[in-house]
């Protein structure tokens, strides 16, 4: 068995999101030098599970084994059917096994990416869960940096306060480019309440639930205009039409 390669699988395992569980059948397959082997994983999330089949081959011309890619099948009671896709590692730019979880329950994940030209670039990453390739994987959407979804900002739209805290703050931006629904406290009307949040690249805006993690409408935690604002956009706008009429009466003396 060719350690130095058992040891680089079992770092892309781990930081694939698989974890140490699998290093002992791992070693085993490797020991038993098939052309190709599998593993399977399940991992549960909330109240869902994700069946995993891990691919492995090796090469055709040395003893090296490749981890090409991986199946997830995700099971959830709040679906009416499971839903599949393959990962491959090589190709989609390094997609990890809560990050595969959160793209099948429909969230976005950014990610940096490789073009045809192999130049890096980033974008959110979407599964279109409607429409199927014949390859049987979902088709994938795509939000490059110049699609003008700018998650900062967008976050700054809510009454949020995570984002008084520039640590808290960093990790709700990081949880979410994961594509994760992130807890935090919100301000609705005057009351403090428990919120998830989660991205949403396409429609430029985030989407809000509740506790139990219910859709609910975003506007009820979003920042309202401040008195002082309005008065400033009122008073522009009064200027804006003082303007006119004084160009219109000039018009009407005009012989």
């Amino acid at each position: 068995m060719n350690t130095k390669n058992f040891d680089f699988l079992k770092d892309e395992l781990k930081y694939t999101g698989f974890g140490e569980q699998l290093y002992g059948e791992l070693e085993q397959q490797l020991k038993q030098q098939a052309p190709q082997f599998q593993l399977r994983l399940q991992l549960a999330y909330h109240n869902s599970t994700v069946d995993h089949t891990l691919h492995f081959r090796r090469s055709d011309q040395t003893d090296r084994y490749f981890f090409n890619k991986y199946e997830a099948v995700l099971r959830s009671p709040d679906l009416d059917k499971e839903r599949s896709h393959t990962f491959y590692i090589n190709r989609n730019g390094g997609i990890t096994t809560k990050e595969a979880y959160n793209l099948l329950q429909g969230r976005s994940v950014y990610k940096e990416l490789l073009n045809a030209e192999e130049q890096p670039y980033k974008a959110w990453v979407q599964l279109d869960l409607k429409t199927r390739e014949p390859s049987g994987n979902y088709k994938v959407k795509q939000y490059h940096d110049n699609y003008g979804y700018d998650l900062d900002k967008t976050l700054q739209q809510f009454h949020i306060k995570e984002l008084q805290d520039p640590q808290q703050k960093e990790m709700l931006l990081r949880s979410l480019r994961k594509g994760n629904q992130h807890p935090v406290t919100a301000l609705e009307g005057s009351e403090a309440v428990k919120r998830f949040v989660e991205a949403s690249p396409q429609f430029k805006t985030i989407n809000v639930y509740n506790e139990q993690r219910h859709a609910v409408m975003r506007e009820t935690i979003q920042q309202q205009e401040t008195p002082d604002r309005r008065q400033v956009q009122e008073k522009a706008v009064g200027l804006k039409e003082s303007a006119e009429k004084r160009q219109s009466r000039r018009k009407g003396m005009t012989p």
